[in-house]
């Protein structure tokens, strides 16, 4: 049984998606687990047919959890409507604070499944003021756990840059909508509203192909020339950054742009291949291994052969696969002040190799 998976948060387009879905594919199903009470222990299943019926019933989970209804209610439910050959198509229509990977991964790991696409609709209208907002999920009652502190802007660019379809539910709203999705998800298709999505669900959406162009540790970036306001500049370089003139500068780095990500070597822990996720005004840098110029040549065939093929890529006779590879995409960015910025923070030739005895990053140093 082909599934077709819908995210977003925008909650009124995404529906709207996935009842044209349901109006348009003969013979298929959708299925949306509600979890706007999960905080409450309640989670409801609300399935829908193309003739506009819909049944509700509250899913006895043993823990309410994202998590928990993925594994203990969506995989069986998807088995047993493939195993009883009544519907060619199950749309999951996606809670609003989910990010599509998990969800993914699990559906596609099921033989007995094509996971056909993964979508994500947006309104147009809503995109570049959701992208740069601070709000949290919880602000708008999308959290899907107690300590759920992910952002609207975090969640919305992983919906975004996951999919390998972005459903525009307009036309209008604002003139940058297509041009930021565009460099966000260089790869996604992009169309509207209405159009025919059946296209895409004679495919078989490859969720380890996502994950190897996602990983901000491997990834290449490159740069977009300005659309509709929109830019996206990508900085490179073979000199490591010092740690407390980049610690002075994060905040207004992190200000300059909707999104960031990358890697970045740091002059304080050279064998340390540091990860960049910034969204808007929250910024995560955690460890992404070591670099593997810093491993011994025993240890490459443990290696993943995608992080082996990016380093052979980035491979430097003097610095090996050490470098900054960050990607910055905004609104009215200044990228030439952003770019003065970054070479700001580098370290000079006689500050590579020093000790520090200020390292802001140490936590996130390896051991």
């Amino acid at each position: 049984m082909r599934i077709a998976l819908v995210t977003g948060l925008h909650a009124e387009a995404r529906t709207e998606a996935v009842d044209e879905l349901l109006r348009t594919v003969p013979r298929s199903v959708a299925v949306h687990h509600d979890m706007g009470d999960i905080g409450d222990g309640v989670v409801r299943r609300v399935v829908r047919d193309p003739s506009g019926t819909s049944r509700s019933e509250q899913v006895e989970l043993d823990h309410a959890c994202a998590s928990c209804t993925v594994r203990e209610d969506l995989l069986p439910f998807l088995l047993r409507h493939a195993a009883d050959g009544r519907h060619d198509l199950c749309v999951v229509d996606s809670w609003e604070g989910l990010e599509p990977r998990s969800i993914a991964e699990s559906i596609a790991a099921r033989p007995e499944l094509r996971l056909a696409s993964v979508a994500t609709v947006v309104d147009t209208s809503r995109l570049t003021s959701d992208v740069g907002s601070p709000d949290e999920l919880g602000d708008r009652g999308m959290d899907i756990a107690q300590d759920d502190t992910r952002t609207v802007a975090e969640v919305l660019n992983r919906q975004v840059e996951y999919a390998n379809v972005l459903v525009l539910s307009t036309e209008g709203g604002h003139s940058h909508a297509r041009a930021l999705l565009r460099q966000l998800n260089p790869a996604a298709a992009i169309v509207t509203s209405g159009a025919d999505l059946s296209g895409f669900l004679d495919q078989r959406f490859d969720p380890e192909s996502a994950h190897r162009r996602l990983n901000p540790a491997w990834a290449h970036y490159l740069d977009h020339d300005e659309t509709r306001g929109v830019s996206t500049v990508t900085w490179t370089r073979k000199r490591p950054m010092h740690p407390e003139r980049l610690s002075d500068a994060l905040e207004r780095i992190v200000a300059t742009s909707l999104r960031g990500r990358g890697r970045f070597w740091l002059a304080s822990q050279p064998d340390t291949l540091l990860v960049w996720e910034s969204h808007q005004d929250l910024l995560m840098v955690e460890s992404g291994g070591p670099w593997l110029s810093a491993l011994p040549e025993a240890a490459m065939d443990l290696v993943s052969p995608d992080r082996r093929a990016t380093a052979l890529l980035d491979w430097d006779p003097t610095v090996g696969d050490r470098r900054q590879h960050l990607s910055f995409t905004g609104v009215g960015m200044d990228t030439a002040s952003l770019l003065a910025l970054l070479d700001s923070c580098l370290a000079t030739e006689t500050e590579v190799g020093q000790e520090f005895q200020n390292d802001p990053f140490a936590e996130f140093s390896e051991g």
